[in-house]
């Protein structure tokens, strides 16, 4: 679960790492209170889930009330990279001598989480790993001894050579740490972690990115999700007990198991098609499922084919046959459906399925080679 930006500092805070203290709002009078309440100059900045907001014009200075006015009109409902801005955050302005990068992140090639740390700040540090992996250093760190002072100050002094700096710049890296560990972070990073201009070091910018599965244990964090439109097709799929992703194929997928839907969309793929969802119905005998699946596979507009891939084991043939008729009935499904049903009751399901005039194949690679042939043909049914 990805955090605003507003909300990331929160935490920060939280964890004794110093950040500005700006005030999050949604509206231009809001920004106009922000800013006399702060004291100008100010920073307008907008509030989305993605990066590159400066270089949309998405944060702005402002040193007067009509230059606040002026932006905040200008940036709320601006489109930065497919998000609509509906929140800004106004924060004093800072005068800055210098940029750099702190961030910890899981590395699953070493097994481990990896500080990382970088004088090259306030820049993509992705383009900073690309172009000059040698100016970012990064320190793996025990899980469970967690990151030990000595790493935290040798890291310092590698983007400092003033031992006061390096110290204040070690102890807000274990502070990240703490935060990073204590939220169950799969992210957490500080681009820029700025030396003002008085010495001072500060956390001008935050991102923060949650493990979903340790969620059940922070309750207040999970309360901070603000869905986007991508996640709320998803967040309605996980309350129905169905597990969603979408993608940006056209050949909807309806499979029971999270292993058989992975191979399902590895066999679209490899024959050439393009699968335009992960959807795992479960193991449950639930008709209900299948139709709620039916209706989430349907929301998509850009769905022309719908491939069911049932494999029964635990899930009951004849069950998810009985949700696919009524699901059909009750949508007036107008794509073409291909459906291959193989397993515990199939025979009464494929009986069920052809009094409904609806054909499966008992085949995996057929259903699929009919679901790409069905696209291919305009996705007319």
């Amino acid at each position: 679960m990805k955090l605003m930006e507003f909300q990331a500092k929160s935490l920060f805070s939280r964890y004794g790492i110093p950040v500005p203290g700006g005030t999050m709002v949604e509206s231009v009078e809001g920004a106009l209170e922000a800013a006399e309440k702060i004291g100008l100059p100010v920073v307008v900045k907008a509030q989305v889930m993605t990066g590159g907001r400066g270089k949309a014009g998405g944060v702005k200075l402002a040193s007067t009330e009509d230059e606040v006015r002026s932006h905040a009109s200008a940036i709320l409902g601006m489109d930065i990279r497919g998000y609509e801005v509906k929140r800004l955050l106004v924060d004093p302005a800072v005068k800055i001598a210098r940029e750099l990068y702190v961030g910890i992140t899981m590395d699953r090639g070493r097994g481990c989480p990896v500080l990382m740390v970088s004088g090259e700040g306030g820049v993509d540090i992705e383009e900073v790993a690309r172009k000059t992996p040698e100016r970012i250093s990064i320190v793996p760190v025990d899980p469970v001894m967690g990151l030990q002072m000595y790493q935290a100050r040798r890291a310092a002094f590698e983007v400092f050579a003033e031992k006061k700096k390096a110290m204040s710049a070690a102890k807000v890296m274990l502070q990240l740490w703490s935060c990073f560990a204590g939220c169950d972070c799969s992210l957490a990073e500080i681009n820029p972690l700025a030396e003002l201009a008085d010495g001072r070091i500060e956390a001008l910018d935050a991102k923060i990115v949650l493990d979903d599965n340790a969620l059940f244990r922070h309750p207040d964090l999970a309360e901070m999700r603000i869905p986007q439109p991508d996640e709320l097709k998803e967040l309605r799929a996980r309350e129905k007990g169905l597990s969603y992703v979408g993608l940006d194929g056209n050949i909807g997928c309806m499979v029971n198991g999270a292993g058989l839907a992975m191979a399902t969309m590895d066999l679209v793929k490899h024959l050439g098609g393009k699968p335009a969802n992960f959807l795992d119905i479960g193991g449950s005998s639930n008709p209900q499922k299948v139709i709620d699946a039916m209706e989430l596979l349907l929301s998509d507009p850009g769905v022309e084919v719908i491939f069911i891939n049932v494999f029964g084991g635990i899930t009951r043939c004849d069950d998810v046959a009985s949700g696919l008729v009524e699901a059909v009935q009750k949508t007036r499904l107008d794509l073409p459906l291909v459906v291959r049903l193989t397993g515990t009751n199939e025979e009464e399901g494929r009986s069920l399925l052809a009094e409904a005039g609806i054909e499966a194949t008992t085949s995996m690679r057929r259903g699929a080679e009919l679901a790409l042939q069905r696209a291919s043909e305009g996705g007319s049914a």
